[in-house]
């Protein structure tokens, strides 16, 4: 299977359709958007100023994006992969790209929210190298988030 893959922004049609994916999903595993509704706010996609899409004959499969955090670090937002694409590392190659792109900009450190139901992300962030750390603003003040970094210099 041929992948391509393409850097856009949070403008991005495929990447807002992936958004609302996403946003489904999210509320589906937590049972419901009543229980996330604190998280909403802080995953507007529009902020998110570099994604990119994962392609498969022309058709977006997968999604990625990068948002500045702070001046040395960036967070990595909506890492996603179209489930019957899953198993093909898509979700890896993307996080390479992501990661290049964060120091090419500039950045030093990667940082990242999940929840501990997301199982698979989870366990591609530690084999990465990405470590449990305190939940950093906002997620340290909303219930179920889990947050990761990783020292892009290394």
């Amino acid at each position: 299977m041929d992948i391509d893959y393409r850097w856009t922004d949070g403008s991005n049609e495929d990447f807002h359709r992936f958004y609302l994916k996403t946003e489904d999903y999210y509320s589906s595993i937590v049972g419901g958007l009543q229980n996330r509704a604190a998280f909403v706010p802080y995953n507007i996609s529009e902020s998110i100023t570099d994604v990119l899409i994962a392609e498969v004959d022309g058709c977006a499969v997968g999604c990625a994006g990068l948002k500045a955090y702070s001046d040395t670090e960036v967070e990595i937002k909506r890492v996603w992969v179209e489930p019957e694409y899953r198993k093909n590392h898509i979700a890896e190659k993307m996080m390479d790209f992501l990661e290049s792109k964060a120091v090419e900009l500039g950045f030093e450190k990667a940082v990242l929210q999940t929840r501990p139901q997301m199982e698979a992300a989870v366990s591609m962030y530690l084999k990465r190298g990405y470590v449990l750390i305190d939940n950093y603003p906002p997620y340290d003040k909303l219930d179920g988030a889990i947050c990761f970094s990783n020292d892009l210099m290394k």
